[in-house]
């Protein structure tokens, strides 16, 4: 799913989505609606009175039975507005307590359902837009509920009272007026289809702008480091002026359709105020009546402009929410099956039986590929860009799932097996380590959430990140920044470290664990290293061969089958081959201390 795709909003869905979220609180709906009905009757019965006060001025001479009958009048008129009031103050509260409390469902609905989409998803959305859709997914239904309740509502009822009222005085004059509702209805109805590519093409501009910024500010070291500042400002005018042209459209076309909307109202005010004169004369309507007549109009015009005010806010809302309902609506690409049991690790045998993956757009990574791996076996993966070591490791986390073949640990298939389960056996120490914007502490304890601080003080010794935390002033409760950028790339290893050892789960995956370490780091954490693969499974990704020469195996790997397998010393002593050639390549010091191939 392209960030820049535009998505035509989806009404129905939306409103059935965000209809759920607000029938959890059926108490709070329901006063809501009801203050909303209380407000509309009391803005059509509150003109009554007024006609009726209009009336005796005019019929009436100056007495104290006028005076009487007029005050009393007025009181009416000010119950009938104070009950409208209080009304207003009920719709207030309940709509605030049900935006808040379905607002934080559906952040979580969708934070929930986001973490739930495959490592592929991921890679191929940009995190700034999956972010934005978030939280524009639970900011539109304020904007959706409020317009539905404080707006669309109020207006059908206001409406129909007044057509009934206008009627019961005189069908002339209720039958014009509800023809022009119905064409004023109809004709907001072509206008919205009009409108609403233009919307959606404004939407996705904005969200195209998001991603821009999310990605550059990403990448900003990039930017710096190759004087790409110009490039990225005129890339980034580039992109404005397509939300400019898109959004100029847009809005010029809610211009003109508030126009249309001015001749109309200007022409029901002048037809029925001319009706009425006729009805006047004779003698079917009063003067009172012109003035309910006109409030009834100003009131009923406020109502269908504010809808036509808010109807911009209320397509946007619903171009936003689509974005994240597409997401909601896009199947998981990796499921546990029905009744899936818990991964039971009793050895920590992992065997890959003719496994076969292919990526979507038919890159083929694994062919038939046989790999066993005995417990507690130490095995390093080693070999060419796009050998396939390190989609190995992303398919026994289940990453993905194969193509073809089974991959299974102690004689369990993991895709029978549930996620978490499986995840919870491997610990894995990565090339590019992932650290939250959050303190050392935190990041730490993420290899075991809920270990005690003194766990945690024991794994970051074992991985000698004291060395550098003790620089600190705050110690481990120093923020580390986005991604960990405040730590240099070896203190960010020696944090993955630490989150294996704490973890000690029996499979253990090493993804160039030592790769930005300098030789005195590397020195440092050798030994924790060594500690933390005894007794466990390990399948390492190794680019400088120094590094593995300790393994129980070697598996080096060509075109996502196995090449070659044996310890060091067996691989050296066969005649030529891959394995041979890199490790004459390092050891002849042409490379010694960086890899000689890149990750695949």
């Amino acid at each position: 799913m392209h960030p820049e795709t535009v998505k035509s909003a989806r009404v129905w869905p939306v409103l059935r989505a965000y209809g759920r979220a607000a029938r959890k609180y059926p108490k709070l709906l329901s006063f809501a609606v009801g203050a909303t009905v209380l407000i509309s009757s009391a803005s059509i019965i509150a003109p009554l009175f007024l006609r009726t006060f209009i009336n005796v001025l005019a019929a009436s001479a100056p007495s104290a039975l006028a005076v009487r009958a007029l005050l009393v009048t007025l009181a009416f008129f000010a119950l009938t507005n104070f009950a409208g009031w209080v009304g207003q103050r009920v719709r207030m509260l309940s709509l605030n307590c049900i935006d808040a409390l379905a607002m934080a469902d559906l952040y979580n609905e969708a934070f929930g359902y986001l973490l739930g989409h495959a490592h592929e998803f991921f890679i191929s959305n940009f995190t700034g837009t999956l972010t934005r859709r978030v939280t524009r997914y639970s900011n539109s239904f304020e904007q959706v509920m409020d317009n539905l309740l404080m707006n669309f509502l109020p207006a059908l009822l206001f409406a129909v009272g007044v057509i009934g009222v206008l009627s019961f005085r005189s069908i002339y004059l209720g039958a014009g007026l509800l023809a022009w509702t119905v064409a004023f209805v109809y004709l907001q109805f072509t206008m919205m289809l009009w409108r609403q590519p233009l919307r959606n093409a404004r939407t996705a501009q904005d969200s195209r702008i998001t991603g821009f910024l999310s990605d550059a500010m990403t990448n900003h070291s990039a930017i710096t480091a190759f004087a790409a500042v110009p490039y990225e400002r005129a890339s980034f005018r580039q992109t404005v002026a397509l939300w400019y042209a898109a959004t100029k459209k847009s809005w010029d076309a809610d211009a003109w359709v508030y126009g249309v909307q001015g001749l109309f109202a200007i022409a029901i005010e002048t037809a029925l105020l001319v009706g009425a004169v006729f009805l006047w004369r004779r003698g079917i309507v009063t003067v009172g009546d012109f003035v309910l007549i006109q409030v009834y109009i100003l009131g009923l015009m406020n109502q269908l402009w504010g809808i036509g005010r808010n109807m911009r806010q209320l397509y946007d809302a619903f171009a936003d929410a689509t974005e994240m309902l597409d997401i909601l609506e896009t199947p998981h690409a990796i499921l546990d099956l029905p009744g899936a049991a818990p991964l039971a690790v009793t050895e920590g045998a992992i065997r890959f039986d003719h496994v076969l993956f292919t990526y979507r757009d038919g890159q083929a990574v694994l062919r038939e590929l046989d790999l066993a791996i005995a417990p507690h076996e130490k095995v390093a993966l080693v070999g060419s860009s796009g050998a396939g070591k390190s989609t190995v490791t992303k398919l026994l986390l289940r990453l993905y799932d194969v193509s073809e073949g089974t991959i299974s640990i102690d004689g369990q298939d993991i895709a029978r097996v549930s996620q978490e389960s499986l995840r919870e056996a491997i610990a894995l120490v990565p090339q590019e380590p992932m650290l939250f914007h959050r303190t050392l502490l935190d990041n730490i304890r993420y290899g075991k959430i809920g270990a005690t601080d003194e766990d945690v003080f024991v794994a970051a010794k074992q991985a000698h990140c004291h060395e550098f935390i003790s620089r600190y002033p705050e110690g481990f409760d120093t923020m580390v920044g986005e991604r960990g950028v405040k730590l240099s790339g070896g203190e960010r290893q020696r944090v993955a470290i630490a989150r294996a050892i704490l973890k000690n789960a029996p499979i253990l995956i090493l993804d160039e664990a030592t790769s930005s370490l300098d030789s005195e780091s590397e020195a440092l954490i050798q030994d924790a290293l060594a500690k933390l693969m005894e007794g466990k499974t390990v399948i390492a990704i190794a680019h400088r061969l120094s590094t593995v020469m300790k393994m129980d195996r070697i598996v080096v790997m060509e075109e996502g089958r196995v090449a070659l397998a044996g310890s060091h010393a067996e691989l050296l002593a066969q005649g030529s081959n891959l394995y041979k050639k890199l490790w004459e390549i390092q050891a002849g010091g042409f490379a010694v201390d960086a890899p000689v191939v890149s990750e695949d």
